[in-house]
């Protein structure tokens, strides 16, 4: 097959773009006499060092600082064939910058260079402010980490703010680069000693090696704060203190008299290198997020929406994410919403889309999650396909240019679902809406259980529960972060071809709907006032309702109007235009059951008492009535006589209407 020139040429800027235009030059020279090689990264200096017989999977070592201070370790290593590796960026302090640089070149030597995904990251003195905050950020990405007198808190050098001198040049150099005010830089919460609960759950291995008497980064400020703070986690920690030879610089520069068993750390933990699944074969790009990266980049003001459930209201992936953008593009102003509301799903999503996220001003880029409470609330297969389609639909119309992407989070029933070779209902739907409208999605539930599989982790120990550990959220993060980097790489890319074929790549991309799957769709999905409502005297609006038994309540459904009665023949009724009708309800211990009709056809009941109810008032969304005549309805409601066993009464606490 002939490619034309420009394709040819757009392909070879997207390899360049996802390294951060890593440019190898030419410059050779020998280093221990092995072959070293340099390059750019970010128009940073960087270079790997070649064994003359590289291990199988090549294992390699990323020095963060003072590449040629203590190198015996190195040498051994190279002579047993692991790869040596540093970039330059010394004077960024582990800075938001500094990072993204990091994350560049660790793109280039692996995808480019092929080196393994598990580096041994070898931290000296201040190296472990880089180090520490990029694995921290990354720990599925590290094997071991080697630290030699660590600073583990700026506070304390450069600040100098502890016992320790510090240094004024260098704190002054540090604000600059995290453009930090004194107080910023003192009120900083993000520290080598801080968040290490990531870290800590991939159970990697920290081998310190300090002076006793290290008074430039006094321990008692950095080693034994982070010591403590990451075993108290369940992080493994190892502490070899020198105390014989000459300890220069206040103790600060130490003598290496046995390099061998440090070089054995690292091949311990790094070595055989193991078969890591790669984030790529769980996402898809798609149409990609071209209309976001141009906000963020031209107009330097964004808003994100995280539509979910309890994964995307817990905190975890979602501030992960937050973060993440605010590091890769500093100079963006971002609104973010969180409209993550437990419990619900696609079909909650559809309804509750404008008022939770589409009111709040113009979104940029939406993320959506329903795959698992869909799974634990039983919603029907067509019902989720027209409350994806609709929210789609509903979010698109709102803003042409939106970008969305769809995600597919694990649980048990999932796994099982692969485990006998079938797509679970709910990622097939997701991945069908995906696909028909081009978005990009990721399908995590699928990787966690083939990772599994591959042995990488278990759910039991390591990711625990559906909603996720410490470790589940940071794969979550990795994933999710994979997919934006490869989204946001692609559209530079096509960014720099403008110039030849692809002008149009320079403008927003406003959306052009393919042929809609289900006509009834719920893309016109809202709430109803409860005051819209005709009811009998049995009937009540309580203007802020609270429950009387101090169970627990979800967010946006406590302290809000309900419209409530616990009386059996109690009965209201509502006129609607529409195709769909529903009611969400707060199903608590006494929920009750109704018996409902629509435009006089027969009566049918719906129990309103879930398995949850009982320790829980728990917002509840039931669809009564989709795919209707076009025009004008009405929906007749009234509270049965008979309950369901467990429940307490005959309680019905409508909060809204649903309707589209």
């Amino acid at each position: 097959m002939r490619l034309s020139y420009n394709l040819i040429f757009l392909l070879i800027l997207l390899s360049s773009q996802v390294t951060g235009q890593a440019l190898p030059d030419s410059k050779k020279d020998t280093w221990k006499g092995f072959e070293r090689s340099y390059f750019k990264i970010n128009k940073r200096s960087a270079y790997t060092v070649k064994p003359a017989k590289a291990l199988p999977g090549n294992p390699w070592v990323w020095r963060s600082s003072f590449p040629d201070w203590h190198t015996e370790m190195d040498s051994l290593l190279l002579v047993r064939g692991f790869h040596i590796a540093y970039v330059h960026a010394d004077d960024e302090y582990g800075s938001p910058a500094d990072l993204q640089i990091w994350d560049e070149f660790y793109a280039y030597v692996t995808d480019s260079l092929k080196l393994s995904s598990k580096p041994a990251l070898e931290a000296v003195s201040r190296g472990a402010l880089y180090a520490i905050g990029w694995a921290k950020r990354n720990p599925g990405k590290v094997s071991c980490i080697y630290a030699e007198t660590p600073v583990y808190d700026f506070k304390s050098w450069p600040g100098g703010k502890g016992k320790g001198p510090g240094d004024a040049d260098s704190w002054k150099q540090l604000k600059k680069a995290y453009h930090f005010t004194e107080q910023q830089a003192l009120e900083f919460s993000d520290n080598p000693i801080d968040h290490l609960d990531g870290l800590a759950a991939f159970k990697i291995p920290v081998l310190n090696v300090i002076g006793i008497n290290d008074r430039l980064a006094p321990r008692e400020e950095n080693l034994d704060i982070f010591v403590h703070r990451y075993t108290y986690l369940g992080g493994p920690a190892l502490v070899y203190p020198i105390t014989d030879g000459p300890q220069e610089m206040n103790g600060h520069h130490i003598p290496i008299h046995h390099a061998d068993r440090y070089a054995d750390f690292i091949v311990s933990n790094s070595y055989p290198v193991k078969n890591i699944l790669p984030y790529s074969d769980y996402f898809k790009v798609r149409n990609g997020l071209t209309n976001f990266y141009q906000t963020v980049k031209q107009q330097k003001k964004a808003t994100v929406a995280f539509a979910g459930g309890s994964i995307t209201y817990n905190p975890g992936w979602r501030q992960k994410v937050c973060n993440y953008l605010m590091e890769r593009f500093p100079k963006t102003q971002f609104h973010f919403i969180s409209a993550g509301i437990p419990s619900l799903g696609s079909l909650p999503h559809a309804f509750r889309l404008q008022r939770d996220v589409l009111d709040s001003g113009k979104v940029d880029l939406l993320f959506v999650e329903a795959a698992v409470n869909d799974r634990v609330n039983r919603t029907d297969s067509l019902t989720q396909l027209r409350s994806l389609e609709g929210i789609i639909l509903h979010a698109k119309k709102s803003n042409p240019f939106m970008d969305i992407m769809l995600m597919e989070f694990a649980d048990p029933d999932k796994n099982q679902d692969y485990q006998h070779q079938l797509i679970p209902v709910e990622i097939a739907n997701h991945e069908r809406i995906a696909a028909h409208y081009n978005l990009p999605s990721i399908n995590l539930a699928k990787e966690v259980y083939e990772k599994i599989k591959n042995k990488e982790f278990n759910w039991e120990d390591d990711f625990k529960d559906l909603h996720p550990s410490y470790y589940g959220q940071e794969l979550y993060f990795a994933t999710i972060k994979s997919l934006l980097n490869t989204c946001f790489n692609q559209s530079a890319a096509l960014k720099q071809t403008g110039s030849l074929s692809q002008k149009a790549s320079l403008t927003y991309k406003k959306a052009i709907l393919p042929k809609e799957l289900d006509k009834n769709n719920f893309s016109k999905g809202s709430y109803q006032d409860i005051k819209n409502a005709h009811y009998d005297v049995n009937w009540k609006i309580d203007k802020n309702w609270t429950p009387s038994d101090q169970k627990a309540t979800r967010a946006g459904f406590v302290n809000v109007p309900v419209l409530s009665s616990a009386h059996p023949g109690s009965s209201l009724s509502l006129s609607f235009e529409g195709n769909a009708i529903g009611i969400a309800v707060i199903s608590g211990p006494d929920a009750g059951i109704i018996t409902y009709a629509i435009d006089g056809s027969p009566k049918k009941q719906v129990d309103l008492f879930t398995q949850w109810s009982n320790s829980l008032h728990l917002p509840w969304y039931v669809l009564l009535g989709s795919g209707l005549k076009k025009g004008s309805h009405v929906l007749n409601i009234s509270i049965d006589k008979n309950k369901n066993s467990g429940s307490q009464g005959n309680a019905c606490r409508i909060v809204y209407f649903l309707k589209n």
